[in-house]
């Protein structure tokens, strides 16, 4: 048993409140509030718990000097044992928010079967932000504390009520009331001062968990199990290490922790988080999340065999979810992976929690009490299984907004000894907090990035201290670049794997993300760079996509759901599992417009019914929503419009696009084969950005044309002439022009069969061949514009003013006379009739025409709807390079489009 050895009369509360003159000065107040404690009208400790719950209120924790506790020395009876029969379970606010969760809490301590629990509990969901505020309103003179404090009695009277009953819920009803009394006069005496201690504060602050892990162990205790309450401030001793910062003392908490259970030994013991003593039994806390601090010291004054942090989230996940939703939680983590990232903002753990069971080589847990599933991230030594490749090596990415970035630039500062003492120390000066340093190695520049709110008396500050050495011209300027944030890498493993900071620049480049310092140390355990704030997440998601999620994430917008989007839609529907699974692809189809309706998705649509998607949850178009969408409102780094229509002025916006940095793809003509300066001024911004620019499908449909052509020119080979059969429509009707048909059955023949526009007339016309002439010559080097081609319509004079395909259609047939007539010309002289585009390199013209061909000809030698192309060069001068296949049809043109867009993939970063 301990005595209480009370070095002064004890005053009563009423005695107390007597003393509390509303004229006394508030120093006099708090001094007379600190001399004794209240209890109503009873001396504070003077109330049993019963059964094995000890007073909280048993000794004299305001201050020694009023009273002091002694425990009588006595040979320690029970062994305190040590080792992996203990299991220490942290337990959040959130966790212990209700009396349903406090029961929750309670089945999991009893489920787990290690031989011996120490529980360590938060006070129940927001009571600690209430009990601050009841300080704050207090010394502020608001008259409302008293209603705060009323709510506080209340939210834990009806939890103990819905919890407990009997004997317990007495006992703990008598406790609360008598807390209660004493906070309100201690409040009031803080009301009448206008001003509260730290110690005084923390006294107040503390009951929060006195009264849930009360509760709890009230709980454990229904179920007949050995469990025994702890306040942790008879335990746990610890000393000021600077502003709102504390070191544990190991050696006294172990000591008096022996003492402890030397009269409380149980299987279960209850105790309070984020409160403890200084040496002198002044009551303090462990500051913002202490209560994990509490379980660390804990666990590791027992030598646990783990400590297990329940909160409401399924681990540590690899980033914000709240910035990247496709962010996954961490199987394991190093004590100093979880270390880094908690610096860099990281909502894992405080860095000093980490401290205590590290030296130990204790796994931290972290669980979900919501989901008892899931298994949760273990915080341990650095794990020996894990594979050391790029994805493992980096863990987590964090980052920390609101900076400014402090740049002092001289070459009077290379080789000068104390400069960078000078700059730090006048930051230190101020207050400010250094978030990362960053140098030159030729010394002469420094950098560092701080909080935007004190970055003003920073630069004050250096322009101060450095006033001489700027008006002499050693410095040449005091730098702040505002609106900055912090991207980190952290990755234990990054120090032994070679090209990891290769890999996160690129994908940063990638997105068109500028990098304004960068800084590593030797440990090499993060990289870190500083960024426009406004490119943070973009810049997190970029990074995070490249490690975490497959090598190459795209983002699609798709303009056009007709025919040939359609087509592809279906065609990645099919295929986009495979590409995940065997080529680390992942495609997600975020958006889908058409002339009147589009469609959005954060994450993806579900292309397997995008259709009915598109008719129940549909938008009104508004193509300049639907790419805000795209650049702004998804998770994913890389974009890409696809254009499937043949609409000018979608073309026109591609310039644009690609300047925000969304790669285009299209089967779309009308931009390269547009005017000729907008179309250099595509190419140009194409070339010198990151930012791809693919139309293969705008000349072979699904043929490799353009591919071949740079491939020619890439590799020094000199283009002379490109001619071909560019429309598989027209392809169609000369190959089926022959025998005795006429040419207005096969023109209808091949209307029916889809491979002519609605009105003929738009293929007849040559207009579209010459447009992929255009196309090709521009890709050769010729700058020319589409009037600068001859065009040979094949549509009869007098049949171009028709007001319908169906007139034309009619009157067609008039013409087959004169049709006739060409085809046996060129049969009499073994030839066959060919519409063909021209690309005469070597004279600078381009033309499109009906031409006739030897029957041995390759051109001759097409079937159905084929296309051919045939390319002459220096090294293709005898023997041309000639492609051929089909060349129309939304499946082919549909396959170009996928084809382009698995191309932009692999300059992205995704495998061959």
């Amino acid at each position: 048993m301990r005595s209480l050895a009370v070095a002064s009369p004890v005053p009563t509360a009423a005695a107390h409140r007597r003393r509390l003159r509303p004229s006394a000065s508030g120093r006099e107040v708090i001094s007379q509030c600190l001399k004794c404690e209240i209890n109503q009208d009873r001396p504070l400790g003077a109330l049993r718990l019963g059964g094995n719950l000890p007073r909280h209120g048993s000794k004299n924790l305001l201050t020694p000097a009023a009273a002091a506790v002694s425990v009588e020395q006595v040979e320690v009876s029970t062994y305190l044992p040590k080792g992996d029969m203990w299991s220490v379970h942290k337990f959040g606010g959130t966790c212990m928010g209700t009396p349903q969760r406090i029961q929750n809490v309670a089945d999991v301590v009893l489920g787990d079967s290690s031989e011996r629990k120490l529980i360590i509990v938060s006070a129940m969901s927001k009571v600690t932000d209430m009990m601050y505020s009841l300080v704050h309103k207090a010394q502020s003179r608001d008259d409302s504390y008293t209603e705060e404090l009323d709510k506080v009695f209340e939210k834990h009277m009806a939890a103990a009520k819905d919890l407990l009953d009997g004997e317990n819920l007495a006992r703990f009803l008598s406790q609360l009331h008598s807390d209660i009394s004493n906070l309100r006069a201690m409040l009031r005496a803080i009301y009448i001062a206008g001003h509260a201690t730290e110690s005084f504060s923390e006294f107040v602050v503390g009951h929060g968990e006195l009264w849930s892990s009360q509760m709890l162990s009230y709980a454990v205790q229904k179920s007949g199990a050995s469990c025994s309450w702890m306040d942790t401030r008879e335990v746990l001793v610890v000393k000021p290490s600077g502003p709102d910062m504390v070191d544990p003392d190991y050696v006294e908490s172990e000591k008096r922790l022996q003492k402890w259970f030397s009269r409380q030994p149980a299987e279960i013991i209850v105790a309070t988080g984020f409160i403890a003593s200084t040496a002198e039994n002044i009551p303090t806390t462990l500051k913002r999340d202490g209560s994990d601090f509490s379980a660390a010291i804990i666990g590791s004054l027992v030598r646990a065999r783990q400590v297990t942090i329940w909160t409401d989230v399924d681990g540590v996940f690899s980033a914000d979810p709240r910035k990247v939703s496709e962010a996954v939680i961490l199987s394991t983590l190093s004590y100093q992976e979880a270390w880094e990232m908690s610096y860099f903002g990281a909502n894992v753990l405080h860095p000093r929690t980490i401290i205590p069971v590290m030296k130990d080589n204790i796994p931290i847990v972290i669980r979900n009490m919501f989901n008892l599933s899931a298994p949760g991230t273990v915080i341990c030594k650095q794990p020996a299984n894990e594979d050391a490749d790029l994805d493992a090596c980096v863990k987590s990415f964090a980052t920390i907004d609101k900076l400014a970035l402090v740049n002092v630039e001289g070459t009077g500062m290379a080789g000068v000894p104390g400069t960078s003492s000078a700059i730090f120390s006048a930051v230190k000066e101020v207050g400010a907090n250094v978030i990362m340093i960053s140098q030159a190695s030729s010394e002469h520049s420094i950098c560092f990035a701080v909080p935007e709110k004190e970055v003003a008396a920073v630069s004050a500050a250096l322009h101060v201290r450095f006033r001489e050495a700027l008006a002499a011209g050693r410095l040449s300027k005091v730098e702040v670049i505002h609106g900055c944030s912090i991207l980190a890498a952290v990755g234990l493993r990054m120090a032994s794997t070679p090209g990891v900071s290769a890999i996160l620049f690129d994908a940063l480049a990638k997105a068109n993300i500028n990098v304004r310092a960068i800084a590593q140390g030797c440990s090499e355990y993060n990289i870190t760079v500083v960024l426009k704030q406004e490119d943070c997440v973009r810049a997190l998601r970029a990074a995070h996509s490249r490690f975490f999620l497959s090598k190459t994430t795209l983002a699609i917008g798709v303009i056009g759901p007709g025919l040939i989007g359609a087509t592809l839609l279906n065609q990645l529907r099919d295929q986009v599992a495979i590409l995940k699974e065997n080529m680390n692809i992942d495609v997600r189809v975020i958006g889908i417009t058409g002339a009147s309706t589009m469609l959005l998705s954060d994450t993806g649509v579900d292309l397997t019914r995008w259709k009915e998607e598109m008719q129940k949850e549909a938008k009104p178009a508004d193509l300049a929503n639907f790419v805000r969408h795209l650049s702004e409102d998804h998770v994913f780094p890389n974009k890409v419009l696809v254009d499937c229509t043949a609409d000018t002025n979608v073309a026109s916006h591609y310039y644009d696009w690609l300047k925000k940095g969304i790669h285009v793809i299209t089967p779309n003509k009308k931009a390269n084969s547009g005017p000729l300066d907008r179309y250099l001024k595509l190419r140009t911004l194409q070339r010198a950005s990151y930012t791809h620019y693919f139309y293969e499908a705008t000349v072979g449909a699904g043929l490799p044309i353009i591919s071949t052509l740079r491939g020619l020119l890439e590799t020094g080979d000199k283009i002379l002439r490109v001619e071909g059969i560019f429309s598989g429509t027209l392809s169609y009707i000369f190959n089926n022009f022959e025998g005795t048909r006429s040419f207005s059955d096969v023109v209808a023949e091949a209307k029916e069969a889809g491979y002519t526009e609605p009105d003929p007339r738009d293929d007849l016309s040559g207009t579209d061949v010459a447009r992929k002439v255009i196309i090709l010559a521009r890709e050769s080097g010729l700058r020319l514009e589409l009037s600068d081609i001859p065009v040979e319509s094949l549509v009869p004079e007098a049949l171009k003013s028709c007001s319908s395909p169906n007139e034309f259609m009619q009157k067609l047939p008039s013409f087959d006379q004169d049709w006739a007539r060409q085809r046996h010309e060129a049969e009499a002289a073994g030839e066959v009739l060919r519409y063909v585009g021209v690309v005469d390199v070597l004279n600078g013209k381009g033309r499109v025409e009906l031409q006739r061909y030897k029957r041995d000809h390759p051109f001759a030698q097409l079937s159905g709807s084929d296309n051919i192309i045939a390319f002459t060069t220096s090294r293709y001068k005898e023997q041309p390079l000639i492609v051929r296949g089909p060349g129309a049809g939304a499946e082919v043109t549909a396959g170009g489009v996928f084809c382009d867009i698995l191309r932009l993939a692999s300059y992205l970063g995704a495998p061959s």
